[in-house]
């Protein structure tokens, strides 16, 4: 090699330190390509928030350099954010086939359809600028999920995307650890690798063993059987299409992404379902209960899914009886934990039977655990490491495996969303930070909330607000009438009127004089200020206080 090579740089706007969001992008001169561009669910923080999903600013301000747009696989945490980007940028999209259409089904919802995604196959190699993109099969919980081997002027990059090494998988997709081999044999430059389950011991276990644990709950209900599970896990609504022909039952898809995601599989071929055996509305509502199942959305508790609404009563279709059998096909994403608990207790209220991940194998994760991780980083050699995919311990601790397997402390680097990492033959270093802020999606809204915004919301939330309205004479500077006083989510009906009645009071004391300073926006936050010490000082509340000032 010569000294004339440029820095490599990495640069991720999401996925590092979190759970989702995911989004990577590699420069090297005036090229640059993305890899996957996912959302990250809100937590109990979020009030009001629907999604969150990478800052894409610096892409907008480097378009003229943006080559290719990669996606490793169809999960919304590396896919979600793809019609939020379509919105501000054009770039070519390449894919596997099933994950173009998960990718598909969500464009239209979008009213982008008519956006060209390219389909490849493992093996494909794409050109992009100075890069040369191969994907390469790996294992995950979801068909046609694939790693990506990055050539660069500087040596190979090794992209796993989210991965795991499963001997026995449903849908026969295995990681190819052969090809891996081969780009260990001169050693990769460098290695990003999925850090999910960087701190669990051991190996993940197969899809397999949640595929004979569904058959045997079945295969044991009395009653009718209801699953939930993620929409986009293909291979578990198999799983249970294949348990329901065994056992002689007809399925009942209910929940819109499911319905658009079994559609779009079916039609694709990845899920194999006899003729008779999916139930219209119709159909189901006249079905003998016993001998069906229902495959719906709500695994995570989410307020409007399928199952939420059968576990508070109302659903359409589907009221939970005495003798149902319902399996929570997952795991709680963390922050869901209340909500899906809730769903939990509400089933077993209503005389369902419950079967949850605690309580029996009907859930794998679809990440490498630490003897798996090792078994890559072996294959591969890589001279650089850049844990990727999860919290910060997860980081922290997939590093520290790396360096238990030889590599040098200054070659592995823990970044955080926004940092840019060059790298060149002699080193690396985090040389400057670019935007990677939390972007909220609040209905319509793209970017218009912000943390003030939540920081209102959870102020509101906690303590409720009081608005004055304070009409002003324009020409004296006086009160035109007496100050409007109102209060919502603060205190009770017998404490308000007084408390109304003290703040009206203030406000007439402060306006009711002679001689008023005509500083409208000082008055404003001295009114604002004296108010809310008021109302803490008789209630120890702070609600958000919303000063209204009119001239008339």
């Amino acid at each position: 090699m010569t000294n004339d090579l440029l820095p490599l740089r990495v640069i991720p706007l999401g996925g590092l330190g979190e759970i989702g969001r995911n989004m990577m992008l590699y420069e090297y001169g005036d090229d640059m390509i993305a890899v996957d561009v996912g959302v990250m669910f809100p937590d109990a923080e979020h009030l009001g928030v629907d999604l969150i999903i990478p800052d894409i600013t610096y892409v907008k301000e480097n378009i003229h350099r943006l080559r290719a747009i990669f996606l490793t696989h169809g999960h919304e945490d590396h896919i979600g954010g793809v019609p939020f980007l379509l919105h501000e940028v054009s770039a070519p999209i390449y894919c596997l086939k099933l994950t173009r259409g998960l990718v598909q089904v969500k464009l239209k919802e979008h009213h982008l359809a008519d956006a060209e995604i390219q389909v490849v196959e493992a093996g494909d190699v794409v050109d992009a600028g100075v890069f040369s993109v191969e994907f390469f099969s790996v294992s995950h919980s979801i068909p046609d999920s694939a790693g990506l081997i990055i050539d660069t002027p500087l040596g190979a990059i090794v992209h796993t995307g989210d991965f795991k090494i499963d001997h026995t998988p449903l849908m026969g997709q295995h990681t190819d650890l052969a090809r891996l081999a081969d780009v260990g044999e001169d050693g990769a430059l460098l290695l990003c690798a999925d850090s999910t389950y960087a701190e669990i011991e051991g190996f993940t276990p197969s899809e397999q063993r949640v595929a004979e644990t569904l058959d045997r709950v079945i295969g044991d209900a009395e009653g009718r059987v209801i699953v939930t599970t993620f929409a986009s896990l293909i291979s578990r609504v198999q799983a249970v299409i294949d348990a329901a022909v065994k056992h002689d039952r007809r399925i009942f898809v209910t929940g819109r992404s499911m319905v658009n995601n079994v559609n779009m599989a079916r039609d694709l071929g990845y899920l194999k379902v006899p003729g008779n055996m999916l139930m219209s509305v119709n159909q189901q509502r006249d079905y003998p209960s016993h001998k069906q199942i229902v495959i719906c959305t709500g695994s995570q508790g989410e307020p409007t899914s399928a199952l939420t609404r059968m576990a508070n009563g109302s659903h359409q279709q589907i009221s939970i009886i005495e003798g149902d059998t319902v399996i929570l096909s997952s795991s709680p994403v963390p922050g869901n934990e209340k909500f899906v608990y809730k769903n939990i207790d509400l089933l077993m209220e209503a005389g369902a039977k419950v079967i949850y991940n605690r309580l029996a194998d009907v859930h794998v994760h679809g990440h490498a655990a630490r003897e798996e991780l090792k078994i890559i980083h072996r294959l591969v050699r890589p001279k650089y490491f850049v844990p990727i995919h999860g919290e910060y311990r997860h980081l922290v601790l997939h590093r520290e495996l790396a360096m238990l397997l030889g590599m040098p402390a200054e070659n592995a680097f823990v970044l955080t969303d926004g940092d840019v990492l060059e790298l060149t033959e002699d080193g690396g270093e985090v040389v400057e930070q670019v935007s990677a802020d939390y972007v909220y999606v609040d209905g319509l809204g793209i970017g218009d909330v912000d943390d003030f915004v939540l920081r209102d919301r959870q102020h509101l939330a906690n303590d409720g607000m009081l608005v004055f309205v304070a009409a002003i004479d324009r020409h004296n500077g006086k009160l035109a009438r007496p100050p409007e006083v109102m209060s919502h989510g603060f205190v009770g009906p017998d404490e308000e009127p007084a408390l109304l009645d003290g703040v009206r009071g203030m406000v007439t004391d402060v306006l009711g004089g002679e001689n008023r300073a005509t500083d409208w926006r000082a008055l404003h936050e001295t009114l604002k200020d004296d108010v809310a010490e008021y109302l803490y000082r008789k209630t120890h509340r702070r609600p958000l206080v919303i000063p209204v000032m009119l001239e008339m």
